[in-house]
């Protein structure tokens, strides 16, 4: 089963497909990171996401995605664009028709480390040894978005593997 994350952002959106091919075997199959620049107006920003995300699911085939839940913020500005930016993401799932499940920060890291308090460095560094990669995938936001992938690998029941 092939598990689009995503880390969503307006600046940098991460994103990751994982293969589970079976109970024990988990496989990074793509991964990067989708940047837009600061200069660009809003909507040009949103459509460079739309069409970028819209790219990978065409060429990997997820059959879920699996989506960073957005978190309170104190700055409200900030929020929204990332919601924004969340949104357009989602609406590049739903109209291949794929499943979305989403994950708070929290989830993510009692799924990756067992730990709570777990730092973004711990995070990486378990991302990097449950895929056997031999560096941890940069930046930040690509190593999130295979976390949140693996969060739904794991979390998720696939009983028909």
């Amino acid at each position: 089963m092939i598990i689009l994350g995503i880390d969503p952002g307006i600046g940098r959106t991460g994103w990751g497909c994982i293969n589970r091919q079976s109970a024990s075997t988990t496989v990074a199959v793509s991964y990067g990171c989708i940047e837009t620049k600061s200069t660009d107006d809003e909507v040009s920003r949103l459509v460079l996401l739309y069409r970028e995300i819209s790219n990978v699911i065409l060429e990997y085939k997820p059959e879920t995605v699996a989506a960073e839940r957005l978190f309170f913020s104190t700055n409200q500005k900030t929020a929204l664009t990332v919601g924004q930016a969340r949104g357009v993401l989602l609406l590049a799932a739903g109209q291949q028709g794929l499943p979305v499940t989403s994950y708070t920060p929290l989830q993510v890291k009692l799924a990756i480390t067992g730990y709570g308090q777990a730092t973004k460095q711990q995070i990486q560094r378990m991302v990097q040894s449950m895929l056997g990669l031999s560096t941890i995938p940069q930046p930040d936001d690509t190593a999130d978005a295979l976390a949140i992938a693996l969060t739904h690998c794991y979390t998720a029941n696939y009983q028909h593997l």
